[in-house]
């Protein structure tokens, strides 16, 4: 992919008025919003220095090793298919996956064994599941007995048992940014799936026109439930929205497939919303994805990253296995894989949110940390072309792939093949920046002398026998 030398309004134009981006399962919505709030600014801009985050998703489907939430859903999408060794029917079925409340005791919970193998890798931040759709809360909520400190669910009796709690607490004290997933419908409330009525699909099952005593309780139960976690689980930074068919019925996109099956208003006032959580944890980012407006702070590509820069805050939120929920063989993606990937999005502008699955257990695949430990030593070499690092022209060029400082006086140029095994060449040659003229060049990696020559807005490296000992990208460092 060969990206011009463009405005950036021509870019984020162009991005938006994709149509191969917008069928993907959570497009990124129009009309982004800067946020106004000095406090949410400066977090943003920090937050976009982070690059590198974790994301869990873990719940009692882990069990099950199915998708998460998804096969509840009516819906007949292949996310949610159903085993039919799980139930014969929808209800049998809808029975016993709630039943895995009650054998869910994930004794190898370690959260320091995560927050340690993910520090290591360059991870800065992470994002935890609270509550998905199915709306199994994996932290101690008082509004619902459907949750891990239940006495219903075994892992209750563990002094760890609010894992919510357990993991902010550990990632915080390790100098991460925290993010709290929540999921805006929830399946298991009757306040919103109500057993008067069958579900159709993933949205609420009845008219909350014309029962708005029912939707207002939903409104009240979702509130507090949030209100909870923005109040009594230390600084929260990030307050991470899902389930965006859950919004005003005027800010539908009718070019999106999946905002069509919105039939009803659902408007949950997150007006109300934001202002409490703002109040409860200064400066928190709110990410309520796809729906556009000040409080979407940031945009959210899923399993999917932009072909070009944007000039707006965005995370490609992408799994290092197949799935996003925990499935017992899954494919994990390369170490090679997923340092092409970060490059490409930091590149462009964005930070890579890389979902990683913790099974019944408790605990990762041994395969993650083998990755994790491949990731940690390429970061070691490279990680000052990555964090703190902003896109700048050209952005992308062939095999080579641009980052630069906030001040711009630094250049960093990531060489990349996208082969299975990684071979640095002995030759480079790329453009840089008109009017942009190293005094030093450096190979991130290398320590012998580099042989370097500027011709026009060119550059050519002669690279010694010492190129041999680099994975999975070459990165030339060249300072003003």
């Amino acid at each position: 992919m060969l990206v011009t030398q463009k405005t950036k309004a021509l870019f984020l134009s162009s991005f938006f008025l994709s149509s191969a981006f917008f069928s993907q399962a959570h497009n990124v919505s129009k009309g982004y919003e800067k946020p106004t709030d000095p406090l949410v600014a400066k977090n943003l801009e920090e937050w976009q220095d982070l690059k590198f985050g974790l994301f869990m998703h873990w719940g009692t489907y882990s069990q099950w090793g199915v998708v998460e939430s998804w096969s509840l859903c009516p819906e007949d999408e292949s996310w949610t298919q159903r085993k039919p060794e799980h139930g014969k029917s929808y209800n049998e079925y809808v029975r016993n996956y709630e039943d895995l409340q009650t054998t869910f005791n994930p004794t190898q919970f370690n959260p320091q064994k995560w927050a340690d193998a993910a520090k290591k890798a360059g991870m800065k931040y992470v994002v935890f599941t609270t509550k998905h759709h199915d709306g199994f809360a994996m932290f101690d909520t008082k509004e619902s007995d459907y949750k891990i400190t239940s006495p219903k669910t075994p892992f209750s009796k563990d002094p760890r048992a609010d894992v919510t709690k357990e993991i902010f607490n550990t990632f915080r004290k390790d100098g991460f940014k925290i993010g709290a997933y929540f999921s805006k419908p929830d399946w298991h409330s009757n306040e919103y799936w109500w057993s008067y009525f069958p579900p159709k699909n993933r949205n609420v099952n009845y008219d909350p026109k014309k029962y708005p005593d029912k939707w207002e309780n939903f409104k009240k139960f979702t509130f507090n439930q949030l209100n909870e976690i923005t109040s009594n689980y230390g600084k929260i930074d990030i307050l991470w929205l899902d389930g965006g068919w859950v919004r005003p019925f005027n800010t539908i996109d009718p070019d999106v497939d999946w905002q069509r099956t919105i039939k009803v208003e659902q408007n949950i006032d997150m007006d109300r919303i934001g202002t409490m959580a703002r109040k409860n944890q200064p400066g928190i980012i709110i990410v309520d994805r796809t729906v556009p407006g000040k409080w979407e702070n940031y945009v959210t590509p899923e399993q999917a990253v932009p072909e070009q820069p944007l000039s707006i805050p965005w995370e490609s939120c992408i799994t290092m296995g197949d799935s996003f929920s925990y499935v017992p063989d899954d494919h994990y993606k390369s170490s090679q894989k997923i340092i092409e990937t970060l490059i490409k999005i930091i590149s462009r502008g964005g930070n890579y949110l890389m979902n990683i699955a913790p099974g019944p257990n408790g605990d990762y695949d041994p395969v993650v940390y083998e990755r994790l430990k491949e990731i940690s030593a390429w970061m070691n070499i490279n990680e000052s072309a990555v964090f703190g690092t902003r896109s700048i022209a050209p952005y992308h060029e062939g095999d080579f792939y641009y980052t630069g400082s906030k001040d711009q006086k630094t250049i960093n140029i990531f060489h990349i093949q996208e082969t299975p095994d990684y071979k640095c060449p002995s030759y480079l040659s790329f453009s840089i920046p008109e009017n942009f003229n190293p005094r030093s060049v450096k190979v991130l990696g290398i320590s012998a002398k580099i042989h370097w020559k500027k011709k026009m807005n060119k550059i050519e490296i002669q690279l010694p026998s010492e190129r041999k000992n680099l994975k999975y990208a070459t990165v030339v460092q060249m300072i003003q």
